[in-house]
């Protein structure tokens, strides 16, 4: 089942949980939220056995959080731990 966390949880959780920007690597480049790393997200959900490990927790993040969002329900479907940054980075700027 796919979750959602919100900036100020995660907040709290930031350097214990694995963090995946799934933005374009332009974006990721531009700036990010301390701590992720970058796999966009068609290259996460073509081979997501490739970055994510059926044992860890994610938290995954767009813009916006639409795109992280339908990638949760792919990634959860699949048996990954995910959820999905609610807002997107656009909500981790404004309260951060």
């Amino acid at each position: 089942m796919m979750s959602s966390i919100s900036v100020e949880d995660l907040l709290k959780h930031l350097g214990s949980l694995n963090i995946i920007d799934i933005r374009s690597i332009q974006n990721y480049n531009n700036n990010h939220i301390p701590g992720s790393i970058n796999v966009p997200f068609d290259n996460l959900i073509l081979t997501p056995e490739k970055y994510l490990n059926p044992r860890q927790s994610y938290c995954l993040y767009c813009q916006k959080g639409l795109s992280s969002k339908s990638a949760c329900q792919i990634l959860s479907r699949k048996g990954y731990k995910v959820m999905n940054l609610q807002g997107g980075y656009e909500e981790w700027v404004l309260k951060h």
